[in-house]
């Protein structure tokens, strides 16, 4: 039997003169109400030996391929976004399918643009991730900027002992919106669901907690996303993936009723913590970007508590809607959002059913009633 191996991923201590300088001014333009870096609690995830060789060339790979100058390795990260467009055909699939339902007035034409400019995105965040994950990682901190920053120390100032929900999703360069707030010197945890790669997740770990992140992982997030919060730290959770059937409750997003968590509105519930949708948004020149603060979310407190978390999920999703609408290339199009149906309705991945009725069925979404 192998060896267990347990990996700690330990943030590296920034060096020299750069290292100094962007964590004074880091430090400096913190609002006073957002709370400070502070040392985190390190995940371990327990490696074989097998493992634990597979870890350290994965992340020997990542150093060695952030080698590479920003002005070659982000043309690459596009071309490979490309060639994912080009082979990838069940992701392909998936993410047409996603993108009728979402514009049913747009040509099958313009849906394919739309994807195929989701895939460069993805390739370039890739590029980003090597970045990231190997050398000179402060380079990236520097090419995010916030908006709207001080309305965010408005908020935890208007609600103190509560912490702050940040809503997000997999949009922009997703990985990056935390790591670079991190980086910037806040502080701020992640609800995270551990993956059954083991070298992947010791991988992803490394780097999130090298940046400065927490990780929260998902199978005990409800005991310690409360305790953070009463800490007053951010936790950032994502709000665009399928849900279980046993943790959900159907609420549309773009017209068509998706299988979403419960979890956040009933946190809400329970801590009385302000929801802040906030987005990493790649700006034109694909080379910067912006995290976009939005205005909280007012929850519904009626006494009803089912009631209260299915429209609190409601506005939650909407939060989510509102930015991919503005920007439909910066998503990740390619997962099945509508995958846990109501019972009763119609599959939207039914790819192996090629009857007429089937073929109606499909192009007919379930869509939940007006009025």
């Amino acid at each position: 039997m192998m060896e267990s191996i347990e990996v700690v991923a330990s943030p590296a201590p920034r060096a020299g003169v750069e290292g100094r300088a962007a964590e004074a001014s880091s430090d400096a333009n913190i609002p006073h109400g957002l709370p400070r870096r502070r040392p985190i609690r390190h995940a371990r995830i327990s490696l074989n030996a097998r493992e634990r060789i597979l870890y350290w060339i994965m992340l020997a790979g990542l150093h060695l391929l952030s080698l590479i100058p920003d002005f070659i390795l982000l043309p690459i990260g596009a071309l490979g976004g490309l060639i994912g467009f080009k082979l990838d055909r069940r992701h392909v699939r998936i993410g047409l399918r996603n993108l009728e339902v979402a514009f049913p007035e747009k040509s099958a034409a313009e849906r394919a643009r739309i994807l195929r400019a989701s895939y460069v995105n993805l390739g370039r965040a890739g590029a980003e991730y090597v970045r990231l994950g190997g050398f000179f990682r402060t380079r990236l901190a520097r090419k995010v900027r916030y908006h709207n920053l001080e309305y965010w120390n408005e908020i935890a100032n208007r609600h103190p002992g509560k912490g702050l929900l940040v809503l997000s999703a997999h949009f922009g360069n997703f990985e990056l919106i935390a790591t670079a707030h991190a980086m910037h010197g806040y502080q701020i945890s992640i609800v995270h669901h551990m993956q059954s790669f083991l070298p992947g997740e010791a991988m992803v770990t490394f780097v999130r907690e090298r940046a400065g992140v927490e990780l929260i992982r998902k199978h005990s997030a409800a005991r310690a996303v409360l305790r953070a919060l009463r800490a007053g730290d951010l936790i950032a959770i994502p709000f665009d993936q399928n849900a279980k059937r046993s943790e959900a409750v159907f609420v549309p997003f773009f017209g068509e009723l998706a299988a979403t968590t419960s979890g956040l509105a009933r946190l809400v519930a329970l801590s009385g913590a302000p929801v802040i949708p906030v987005f990493i948004v790649r700006d034109p020149n694909h080379r910067t970007h912006r995290i976009e603060i939005m205005e909280e979310i007012p929850a519904q407190r009626t006494g009803d508590n089912e009631a209260d978390v299915l429209e609190n999920t409601r506005r939650f999703v909407k939060a989510v809607e509102d930015i991919v609408r503005r920007y439909p290339e910066q998503f990740l199009w390619t997962h099945r959002r509508y995958r846990t149906r109501p019972r009763g309705a119609a599959p939207i991945y039914d790819w192996n059913t090629h009857s007429k009725r089937s073929s109606d069925r499909r192009s007919t979404p379930t869509r939940p009633p007006t009025g």
